[in-house]
């Protein structure tokens, strides 16, 4: 079996397959819509995402000139305001000399697009490069649980990668690279982690590793075999394939303030912050 041609892989696609190869196969492999919830409440989790998804769209707005005035007449969620006035009183990346939100920059492992997808990336005066990424997670995550996350190693690798096709100067190395993970609920306590030569080399070999172990894996399976499961079973409770593989069939209970996705990492869920419709402002 190979991998589809036309598989992009992303943080999300790689975080899947690190988890659980099951969950690769399944949702990038064969494209399989299963109906399983995925969490309780279905409709708490889901209002969580489209609120997110909402904050996005309106400091996208914001970072593309559109007057606060403006926007605070649409901003009507009273979590989404809150957020959004955090968002104000902080303003990150305020002090860049140019920004760029939501862009979406590519590069090449093993043949295959490693593409990401960025809240903002900000071009400090000195020339370095930070790279904003909105959470909105009712519980701050440790750092040690952000560092193991796949999009923390992918988003500076590809910006580090694929800048210059932007930019075009070729002034910026890894070393001038940070990510720095912000906190809506949270607007002080920003997390930030620095990039540098090193890491780069370090993730050539690691990513490298990593689709090449995907592609062996997959290309190995006989028709109408699977990767294996995970063997961590609580990542099955919040998965909706988990029916399909046996490992239960109620939904994963959503404890008081927590939330499955955060609106940045919506794979397996219909609501994407790019099919939302722009805020329509005269």
């Amino acid at each position: 079996m190979d991998l589809p041609s036309d598989l992009q892989f992303s943080q999300g696609c790689l975080q899947d397959f690190v988890d659980c190869p099951r969950r690769f196969h399944l949702r990038h492999v064969l494209r399989l819509r299963w109906p399983a919830e995925e969490t309780e409440p279905a409709l708490e989790n889901e209002r969580y995402l489209r609120q997110g998804a909402a904050l996005h769209r309106v400091i996208r707005q914001h970072v593309l000139g559109i007057p606060v005035r403006k926007l605070e007449v649409v901003v009507r969620d009273p979590d989404v305001r809150r957020w959004w006035q955090n968002y104000l009183e902080v303003r990150p990346g305020a002090s860049a000399s140019h920004r760029y939100p939501e862009i979406t920059l590519s590069t090449v492992v093993l043949g295959h697009r490693l593409t990401a997808r960025y809240d903002l990336v900000a071009v400090r005066p000195d020339g370095g490069l930070r790279i904003f990424d909105w959470k909105t997670y009712r519980r701050r995550p440790p750092r040690t649980q952000l560092a193991d996350r796949m999009q923390t190693r992918v988003y500076p690798f590809v910006l580090a990668r694929a800048w210059d096709a932007l930019d075009g100067s070729g002034a910026v190395t890894a070393d001038d690279i940070s990510m720095i993970y912000w906190f809506a609920e949270f607007p002080e306590l920003w997390e930030e982690f620095r990039y540098g030569v090193g890491m780069l080399e370090d993730d050539v070999s690691y990513l490298s590793s990593l689709v090449g172990e995907i592609e062996g894996q997959v290309g190995r399976c006989a028709k109408g075999e699977l990767l294996p499961r995970t063997q961590d079973r609580e990542l099955c409770r919040k998965c909706c394939y988990r029916s399909l593989c046996r490992r239960g069939v109620e939904a994963g209970r959503l404890a008081p303030g927590e939330q499955m996705l955060s609106s940045d990492d919506l794979s397996g869920f219909s609501l994407d912050v790019d099919q939302m419709a722009e805020l329509e402002i005269s």
